[in-house]
């Protein structure tokens, strides 16, 4: 009957249920990603989509489906995915809380197909954790612990993850409510040296199919070998013959030549034959030469057509340089905008460097011409003679020579004119920056100048009080007042005799140009370095070297510094027009014999 037909199916597979609740099965099935099947193997719903891969009107419950790869595709975020209660034939599986977090796992290692799994009932058995877990896939091993934790080995790596799935459950023997009887799941990745050992065999045998598709790759790629130089024969040698008269075949017949003379092919029964292979190839020297020469011949006349278009070239060149320079006249220059005026002079200048780099190539194959041509005289002294039309042509070139030349120098001048312009205004910018420079100086050295006061306002009020108490101090101590009196003008006549001592030597330095001891190292440090340079320095180029070694240096110091010691340093002016220049130079020597 049927209802026995069903109880044999459901005793044959270990994990059945109960018919009475075909639902259950369903959504069981469902969550390990199976189409929900029957006992006998028909369709328990009708309305599953297989394509879906879940039964309509129920939400996704495990994105993992068999057969999609090691690992499943991720769940939108937009979909939760919710558990259902899993009914076992020993054992019912409650889900957890939907609103808690996942539970954590540890880095998956490589080629991992054994799961660690803790919280296992204390009844539990293996049969009961075969049950559940073979649902996931084919179980290989289960390594079960007393402490209510295993070790469960798939057959393949997805497996791992249908497995991880599992946890978080509540897993439930029977209908008991006893502890012993339940627990709560945590499926883990573990790290198992049987996994390790295949997934290396694995990668292992990866690399070898990658090192011998490399290996064909190379070997297809690589070129073919020459092929092998027959052995001389009599009729070898008739084919050879015939091959050095033949212009295309000639580089392998003489290979072949090549080959058997390095190998001791030459005897006396053969010497005739090889001399008659060396004559074809020495009257193939005759063949090479008349080739030489038709190409010597070719590059000639290309060297000529060059030479004529390249002429052409400079004379369209030289008539856009005048239409430039012409623009650049008054009349018209002045009816130009100041960016089209910017644009005309930067045109003008390409077009004239464009002009000269032509110029000068042209004037190389000229010269490289004239070279040949001299050689040819000195070999051919009988060609030495000139008539009198060459002289007019080499007289014109001459004077073509002569104008280029003075083109390129008032192109020179002209450079030299906008170089002089640069400079003035870049002169002018500095003495600005200087300016600027020079009044943040006075501002730091007023500001320098307030503080030190008020330094000095403070110290003379500690003074004031220090005084005060000496004077209490004397008050009180009268008995002592004769010996103090005593010490005192001793001590008094010894302080008039070293003021006396010190006031020539302060107004030896009031009245000398040098005001301080950093002063005194400023002139110690210029007069090196002037005496390095005789021919002089400017002042910038003087500040720049003690700006190295203290930035707080300001080029007005040491011009004033510079100028009160009139018989140390000495300004003088160099340079013409607009490059005139004002250097310091070092007269010390000069200034000792006259002081």
């Amino acid at each position: 009957s049927a209802d026995g037909g069903r109880k044999l199916s459901l005793d044959s597979i270990p994990m059945g249920l109960p018919m009475s609740d075909p639902t259950a099965w369903a959504t069981a099935m469902n969550n390990l990603g199976m189409a929900p099947m029957g006992m006998t193997g028909q369709p328990l719903l009708p309305d599953f989509d297989p394509a879906l891969g879940m039964m309509t009107g129920i939400p996704p419950i495990n994105p993992m489906m068999p057969g999609l790869g090691i690992v499943p595709p991720p769940i939108p975020p937009d979909m939760p995915a919710v558990k259902e209660i899993i009914h076992c034939k020993s054992c019912t599986l409650f889900p957890p809380n939907p609103h808690l977090p996942p539970p954590a796992t540890r880095e998956r290692p490589p080629g991992c197909k054994t799961v660690f799994v803790g919280g296992l009932p204390e009844n539990g058995t293996e049969q009961i954790i075969m049950e559940v877990f073979e649902q996931c896939g084919e179980v290989i091993a289960i390594r079960k612990s007393k402490k209510n934790f295993c070790h469960i080995r798939f057959a393949e790596e997805f497996m791992v993850d249908k497995a991880l799935y599992l946890s978080g459950y509540r897993i439930r023997l029977g209908s008991s409510t006893d502890k012993k009887d339940t627990g709560r799941l945590h499926v883990d990745f573990a790290q198992a040296r049987d996994d390790l050992y295949e997934w290396e065999c694995k990668q292992r045998m990866l690399a070898r199919e990658e090192r011998h598709r490399r290996r064909l790759e190379e070997e297809r790629f690589r070129p073919p070998s020459p092929p092998p130089v027959v052995h001389y024969s009599d009729h070898e040698c008739s084919v050879v013959a015939e091959k050095l008269k033949d212009d295309t075949k000639f580089l392998e017949a003489i290979q072949t030549l090549l080959t058997w003379i390095e190998r001791g092919e030459v005897n006396r029964r053969t010497a005739n034959n090889f001399y008659s292979m060396i004559q074809s190839a020495n009257s193939h020297i005759r063949r090479l030469v008349n080739e030489k020469a038709a190409h010597e011949k070719e590059m000639e006349e290309a060297k000529e057509k060059f030479k004529l278009a390249l002429s052409g070239i400079l004379v369209q060149f030289e008539q856009i340089v005048a239409v430039y320079h012409s623009a650049s006249k008054q009349k018209a220059w002045d009816h130009f905008t100041k960016a089209q005026r910017k644009n005309i002079s930067v045109w003008c200048k390409q077009a004239e460097e464009i002009r000269n780099i032509h110029n000068d190539e042209l004037m190389g194959i000229r010269r490289e011409e004239e070279m040949e041509m001299s050689d040819e005289e000195i070999e051919d002294p009988s060609e030495m003679k000139e008539t009198e039309e060459s002289a007019l042509v080499s007289q014109v070139e001459a004077l073509k020579e002569e104008n280029d030349s003075l083109r390129w120098q008032l192109d020179a001048y002209r450079n030299e004119v906008e170089l002089l312009k640069q400079e003035q205004g870049k002169a002018s910018r500095d003495e600005d920056t200087t300016k600027e420079q020079q009044m943040k100086l006075l501002q730091q050295a007023l500001q320098g100048m307030q503080k030190h006061l008020l330094k000095v306002q403070d110290e003379y009020k500690k003074r004031e009080a220090e005084l005060e108490k000496v004077r209490e101090d004397k008050l009180k101590i009268e008995t002592l007042l004769e010996n103090l009196k005593e010490q005192e003008s001793s001590t008094s006549r010894v302080c008039a005799c070293s003021q006396e001592k010190e006031c020539p030597v302060e107004k030896t330095l009031s009245n000398s140009p040098v005001k301080s001891e950093r002063e005194v190292l400023l002139v110690g440090i210029i007069s090196t370095f002037l005496h390095v340079h005789p021919f002089g320095a400017s002042i910038e180029y003087i500040c720049s070297y003690l700006q190295r070694l203290d930035s707080k240096i300001c080029t007005a110091e040491v011009e004033v510094l510079m100028t009160r010691l009139q018989n140390t340093f000495r300004q003088e002016l160099s340079g013409v027009g607009a490059s005139l220049e004002k250097r310091w130079k070092f007269c010390g020597f000069d200034g000792l014999k006259m002081t």
